[in-house]
C-alpha cells in the first residue's frame, strides 16, 4: 500500500504548508558573528565546524553509518529536505548524492533516507542512469522531488510508500524542464521555481554568449501535478540581471537552456540554489565576473574582471523587481586570499546554497575552501540589499566543502548541512549544529 494524495486535497496542502515558529524559535539564532574563517591547520575531524560561543555539532549520519560508494570513492552528499507534511512530519531527512557518471557505477546516483528518531540510515532510490544528484524538495502533497545536475538534466518525483523510508514510485517529468538543475522550490500556490546551473555569460550554448544560465518557473495545470503545465524564464530588463524582471514563454521544456534564452531570459554566471521567504524569492548565483564590457566586433561580453565572488539575488514575486541582496564589495567583504596567507581577508565569496533561518532571515552556504556560512538580515536598504551580513559558520576541514543547509519546520533549533569529499576517512555526512544540547538517540554516531 502506498502513500498518493489525491488532488482534491492538494489545494488545500498548499494552503496550509507554511508553519510558523515560536517567540523561542525566533530568538534561537541570535550569535556573535565570527571575526574570521576557519584555517584548516585547527582541523579537528571530531568538530570540523568553527561556530560562535554557545553553539555544538555533532553527526547525524556519515560514510560509517551508510557507505554508498566503497573503493575509496566519498559519497559527496549534497542537499536535504525532510518530510515536512503528514502525521510523522518531520521525522525522516531525505538527501541526494552529488556523484557524476562514470564514477557513481556500478550503483548509479544515489538519495539516502534517514530517519532521525533512530539514526537508521539507507538508500531510498538509485539506478545507473541518475547521474549527478543534487537539489531535492518535499512536495506539500506528500511527494518527494529530486533532480540531475548535468545539461538537459532530469527532474523526477518520488511517490513513498506508506512507511516513508522506501519508493512505490520513481516518476520523469519532462514537463518541468531539462536542465542542469540543482535548487527547486514551490511557492505557496504550487508554482516550482527552477535554475539551469550553467556558466551562461561565458559559456553559453551553441556558440551563443550569453545563453542559458537562467532562472525558471513552472506554473502545473492543476495545482499538485506535475505531468503539465507551462514553463517560464525570467527576464530582466537591467544591467547585470537587476531591474525590472518578468516571466517570459511558455517555452518548450525540452530544450530549456536554448528556447528559455531565446524568449529573452536572463543569462547569469551558474545559478544554483533557490529560497522562497514570503514573497520574495532569493537566487545564489555562484560566480561572477562582476565587470564586463562589449566587444565591438564581435558584439559579444567581454569580462575585464577575474573575480568570481558571486552574490545572491531577490526578486519580489508581487513586482518582480529584481535586485542584488548581497554582493561582495557592496553590503559584505569580498574574500582576499586563504587563511593563514599574508594579506588574507575574511569575505564572501562562491555562495551556492540557502535556508531560511527560523527568524526569517537567509543563510548562504559556500562552494568554496573554507566554505563559510553566512547569514544575511531581512532588513533591507533603499536599493534591496540586506543591511547586516554576518559569518555564522566556517569549515576548516581542508579539502572539504559545505552543501545542503536546511532547518527542519518542525524542530527549527537544528540546522543540517552536509560536508562533501573530506579529508577524513568516510567523512562524508551530515551534521547538526544547535544551540540546544545533543540529545543522544538510538543510533547517534560518536567519533572514536
Amino acid at each position: 500500500m502506498f502513500r498518493y494524495r489525491s488532488i482534491m486535497k492538494m489545494a488545500v496542502l498548499i494552503a496550509v504548508v507554511s508553519g510558523t515558529v515560536n517567540a523561542g524559535e525566533l530568538k534561537s539564532y541570535h550569535f556573535k558573528p565570527l571575526g574570521e574563517s576557519a584555517q584548516s591547520t585547527d582541523w579537528n575531524p571530531d568538530s570540523p565546524w568553527k561556530l560562535p560561543q554557545g553553539y555544538s555539532q555533532w553527526v547525524v549520519a556519515d560514510e560509517r553509518k551508510l557507505n554508498i560508494y566503497d573503493k575509496g570513492r566519498n559519497d559527496w552528499h549534497d542537499m536535504n529536505t525532510v518530510n515536512e507534511t503528514g502525521s510523522q512530519q518531520g521525522r525522516f531527512l531525505y538527501r541526494t548524492h552529488e556523484l557524476k557518471l562514470p564514477e557513481s557505477l556500478p550503483e548509479g546516483g544515489s538519495v539516502s533516507v534517514v530517519d532521525l528518531h533512530s539514526g537508521e540510515s539507507t538508500v531510498l532510490v538509485q539506478d545507473p542512469s541518475y547521474n549527478s544528484l543534487d537539489g531535492i524538495c518535499w512536495t506539500p502533497w506528500g511527494t518527494l522531488l529530486f533532480a540531475e545536475e548535468v545539461e538537459g538534466g532530469r527532474l523526477f518525483e518520488i511517490v513513498l510508500e506508506d512507511d516513508l523510508t522506501s519508493a512505490h514510485q520513481v516518476i520523469d517529468r519532462p514537463a518541468v524542464g531539462r536542465l542542469a538543475h540543482e535548487g527547486i522550490e514551490l511557492d505557496r500556490a504550487g508554482n516550482l521555481y527552477l535554475v539551469d546551473e550553467h556558466r551562461g555569460r561565458t559559456s553559453g550554448c551553441d556558440g551563443v554568449v550569453p545563453c542559458g544560465g537562467g532562472i525558471y518557473r513552472f506554473v502545473p495545470d492543476v495545482v499538485g501535478d506535475l505531468s503539465s503545465g507551462k514553463l517560464y524564464s525570467l527576464k530582466v530588463s537591467g544591467a547585470d540581471g537587476v531591474g525590472q524582471g518578468e516571466w517570459v514563454g511558455p517555452i518548450d521544456p525540452l530544450t530549456a537552456r536554448k528556447s528559455g534564452s531565446q524568449a529573452g531570459g536572463q543569462s547569469y554566471q551558474r545559478p544554483e540554489d533557490l529560497e522562497v521567504i514570503g514573497d520574495t524569492l532569493y537566487v545564489a548565483i555562484t560566480e561572477g565576473p562582476r565587470d564586463t564590457a562589449v566587444d565591438p566586433a564581435s558584439d559579444r561580453l567581454v569580462f575585464t574582471d577575474e573575480l568570481y565572488e558571486g552574490r545572491v539575488i531577490a526578486i519580489d514575486l508581487k513586482t518582480m523587481k529584481v535586485s542584488n541582496f548581497v554582493n561582495p564589495g557592496i553590503n559584505v567583504p569580498v574574500e582576499i586570499g586563504y587563511p593563514g596567507e599574508d594579506g588574507h581577508q575574511t569575505g564572501f565569496d562562491s555562495v551556492d546554497n540557502l535556508a531560511e533561518a527560523p527568524n526569517g532571515d537567509l543563510l548562504m552556504i559556500e562552494d568554496n575552501s573554507p566554505s563559510d556560512i553566512w547569514i544575511a538580515s531581512q532588513l533591507t536598504n533603499e536599493f534591496g540589499a540586506s543591511r547586516k551580513v554576518s559569518l555564522f559558520a566556517s569549515l576548516s576541514d581542508p579539502r572539504a566543502e559545505g552543501s545542503g543547509i536546511y532547518f527542519n519546520p518542525h524542530d527549527a533549533s537544528i540546522l543540517y548541512v552536509n560536508i562533501q569529499h573530506s579529508a577524513a576517512k568516510d567523512g562524508d555526512g551530515t551534521w547538526a549544529i544547535s544551540r540546544r544540547a545533543r540529545q543522544s538517540k538510538k543510533g547517534d554516531l560518536d567519533r572514536p
